[in-house]
């Protein structure tokens, strides 16, 4: 049992860090470079973390919310020959 609460420890330390390493600014300069949203990225472990810690429905519609915004913002995302990025 001892070790289960050391795994759920674990994963929370990790999910923190995550959520730390996503509100670095080199990190954020380099993920905008790619065409990476930090604000979407955080949003996604933020659900995660919600969905481990059991709370489904808060999950679900964070996820929803980031597919949505995700899938909107490669619609409008063209490519030079015209093709979708």
């Amino acid at each position: 049992m001892a070790t289960e609460g050391l795994a759920e420890k674990e994963l929370d330390e990790l999910l923190d860090e995550l959520d730390m390493l996503l509100k670095n600014s080199d990190l954020g300069a380099r993920l905008t470079a790619r065409g990476i949203n930090t604000s979407l990225a955080l949003l996604v472990a933020e659900a995660l973390r919600a969905y481990l810690n059991g709370n489904k429905k808060e999950a679900a519609e964070d996820l929803g919310t980031a597919a949505e915004e995700i899938s909107s913002r490669l619609a409008n995302t063209v490519r030079h020959d015209g093709k979708p990025a």
